[in-house]
Parts: structure tokens; sequence; C-alpha cells
């Protein structure tokens, strides 16, 4: 989706919103593709002072695996954004001020996958109090305890022997 935004720099105060969906289904994102549902895009570009303020919201549901325990679960997912946007910039050092094309146009779609997977977890859980698996007998611990025997330190083992002996002692 592209805005055209060169009649709204010329029209002090005007407001354009938009609104979109952007599809992701595609995109593989740690060995799986979490976007099961289209991205909602609402928003604004803003003349405020002779500067144009672009304000959006994204949302969606995405579709994830614990990095604990494996499970599948689903998430919502909300990123708020704010940026200045400019036909052209007198300090090119400046990354947080978007730039529109040479026919005054900004292509939305690109912009919000950008933001969107900058914006990605990189660590998913079902709950922040997940155990996960154990790592000697896969149980989920979550559900069922390590069923890992345990074993002894040999540092300890003759003490060990000893506080056996002295238990069959009584």
């Amino acid at each position: 989706m592209k805005l055209d935004l060169k009649r709204l720099a010329q029209q002090p105060g005007a407001v354009m919103p938009f609104e979109s969906e952007l599809d992701l289904s595609g995109v593989e994102w740690n060995g799986s593709r979490p976007f099961a549902r289209p991205i909602r895009i609402v928003g604004e570009v803003r003349d405020r002072a002779g500067a144009m303020v672009l304000s959006a919201r994204l949302d969606t549901v995405l579709s994830l695996h614990c990095d604990r325990c494996a499970k599948p679960f689903q998430q919502e997912k909300t990123v708020e954004y704010e940026t200045l946007l400019a036909f052209e910039l007198a300090n090119e050092e400046n990354s947080d001020i978007v730039l529109l094309d040479e026919d005054g146009e900004l292509e939305l779609d690109e912009l919000m996958r950008e933001i969107f997977l900058l914006e990605m977890d990189t660590k998913n859980l079902c709950s922040q109090d997940c155990k996960g698996l154990c790592p000697g007998c896969g149980a989920d611990l979550n559900v069922e305890p390590c069923r890992c025997k345990k074993e002894i330190d040999p540092r300890l083992a003759k003490l060990a022997k000893l506080l056996e002996r002295d238990g069959s002692d009584q």
C-alpha cells in the first residue's frame, strides 16, 4: 500500500488516516511460520507545523512454540510506532526520520513489515513460570516430575556410602 503524501504536506494540520492488512504468512522466523493471521495496521499521518508524523498500531495473533517446553501456543502481539516523515534530509545521519520517495509517496507495507519484524521477541514462552523440559529424561516439568536417577558426585561417593551404612545400623 502506497500513501501519497504530497497534498498532505501542503495542508497545515491535515490528517490522512489509513488502515491495511499485511500478510507475512510466508515469512519464516526462528525455524517456524508464526504469522498465521494477517497483521492489522491502523494509523494516520498528521501534518504538525510543517512536519509530517506517522503513527501506527500493528496487531496480530502469533502461533508460536515455547522455547522451554516446545508446546504450541498463541500470543497477541501489538506494536506501537511513531516516526517523522520527510521529503529530504539536511543531515543524512538522522536514521529516525523516514524518507519519502521522489514522488512524495511512502511504501507503507515495506516499512510496517520491517518495524514489526524488528519488534519480534527473540524468546517465546507459553507462560513466565514455564519449567521446560528435563535435559536428562525429557520430561515436561510443567506436567510431571523428572524421572532421572540422581547421580552422586564422584567426589562425594565415599560420604554417601558412609551415610548408607549409618542408616542401616538403626
